[in-house]
């Protein structure tokens, strides 16, 4: 299993997730099409699903671009994804064009090995979808975690359609993942996550780790584990003293909801 970050906007990450064995991957969230088929084009894989974490259109916007021949490296056609069934485009209920729709504990198989497992985490989106993969021909790799809006290095997402009991919720159930699943979210945020957690867990020495990786690395997704998110970002750390002092609440959802109000008026 290999994982290709595609940066198809200024700060928003599609990926090629490949089956090393078949040559065969998914693109998840992908907006600029032709960005990845010019990535996929000098991976040498064809293209056999689509994997989409939410609705968003910076996340769901090349959806629709019917792919009449993979043998073509996306060759377009102006179409929906419908019409082709043996593309099958993974994503939530709200998910545009989606031709298979998950849930909460779905699983379904990339190539000849590798296995998907869907997790809902509502709260960005009600639609969010959080997808966990692991190579069965390989069980020593580290898995991973295509995590869209949901948590970020360092961060998280905005509550748009959910609640900070949700937010919570939904990270804590990543949190129960191997420690050391690579996370691969859908932005690149992390300069100013660090920032912000500097702001409000200035002593913990994990969030100086997370600078560095984010002083020596333009792009870093890829570069984080559910273990170091657990150690420096400062949404899933509700429990901490110096979390709490900062928001001055002791109740994880409301710990989690003056956090989120704190970094949405952060300008540091």
């Amino acid at each position: 299993m290999r994982v290709v970050p595609v940066l198809v906007s200024a700060d928003n990450y599609a990926y090629l997730l490949i089956d090393e064995a078949s040559k065969k991957a998914a693109v998840v969230d992908v907006l600029d099409v032709e960005k990845v088929r010019a990535v996929a084009g000098k991976e040498g894989v064809s293209i056999v699903a689509g994997i989409t974490t939410h609705h968003h259109q910076d996340h769901s916007g090349g959806n629709k671009a019917c792919i009449p021949d993979i043998t073509e490296w996306f060759t377009l056609v102006p179409c929906k994804v419908s019409t082709y069934p043996d593309i099958p485009v993974y994503g939530g209920f709200d998910v545009p064009a989606k031709t298979n729709l998950v849930e909460d504990g779905g699983e379904f198989t990339i190539g000849d090995n590798i296995h998907v497992r869907c997790l809902a985490t509502p709260c960005h989106t009600k639609d969010s979808i959080c997808f966990h993969v692991t190579d069965t021909s390989n069980k020593s790799q580290s898995g991973g975690v295509f995590t869209g809006d949901t948590l970020f290095l360092g961060g998280c997402g905005r509550f748009f359609e959910g609640t900070a009991e949700q937010m919570h919720a939904s990270l804590s159930k990543l949190a129960t993942l191997p420690d050391d699943t690579v996370v691969y979210n859908g932005h690149e945020y992390t300069a100013g996550n660090v920032a912000f957690a500097k702001s409000i867990e200035p002593d913990n020495p994990a969030v100086g780790r997370l600078a560095k990786l984010a002083q020596e690395n333009k792009v870093t997704t890829g570069l984080s584990t559910i273990g170091d998110e657990k150690e420096w970002n400062v949404f899933m750390r509700l429990d901490k003293d110096a979390i709490k002092r900062a928001t001055g609440a002791e109740e994880a959802g409301a710990v989690m909801n003056k956090l989120r109000e704190l970094k949405n008026n952060f300008r540091g």
